[in-house]
């Protein structure tokens, strides 16, 4: 398993066990996100599955992001990305935002999402630490509409003390996006 315990090598292959597994499934405000002046007082349908590529001891969304309750590896319960986006729908949302963990983490489900979403007219919204390739943000770049990317310090030594990363693919992130 690697580091954000839902991804498996299993002979070469790389494998996650999260996909169609959400650890949560709410409605909040978009205020919340926090994004400033977008989708003012709507409500963005929020989901998230286990994992963080971080170990932030600080962690306000540990029990979910860092708890390896195995949830995803032993639910019977799945979720298809149609589903999530009628979720949203049904609850007269504007956005999914893939929040609580990283969502690079469930980044093939969220990109599913996304593209139905996309297609259905509702907004896409990351809450992210930051840490993710050119490449994967260049791929889901047609299909968001935005992002917080929570900055955690502007100290390298920070980041791979606190959180286990560095900060130099954060900042290179936030310039991309």
């Amino acid at each position: 398993f690697g580091i954000c315990g839902v991804r498996k090598n299993e002979g070469g292959l790389l494998f996650t066990l999260s996909y169609g597994r959400p650890i949560a499934l709410n409605v909040d405000p978009i205020e919340k996100k926090p994004l400033f002046h977008f989708l003012v007082g709507t409500n963005s349908f929020s989901i998230a599955t286990e994992g963080c590529n971080f170990h932030c001891d600080f962690c306000q969304n540990w029990q979910i992001s860092q708890g390896r309750s195995n949830v995803s590896r032993d639910s019977n319960r799945e979720y298809e990305p149609i589903n999530i986006v009628a979720s949203a729908i049904k609850a007269d949302c504007r956005s999914i935002s893939y929040t609580y963990t990283e969502p690079t983490i469930f980044f093939e489900y969220a990109l599913d999402i996304a593209k139905i979403a996309k297609r259905e007219k509702l907004y896409n919204i990351f809450v992210t630490n930051g840490y993710i390739t050119k490449d994967a943000l260049l791929t889901i770049e047609p299909y968001l509409d935005a992002a917080n990317v929570d900055l955690k310090s502007f100290s390298d030594v920070f980041y791979r003390r606190v959180c286990g990363g560095r900060l130099s693919p954060v900042l290179d992130s936030i310039r991309l996006m």
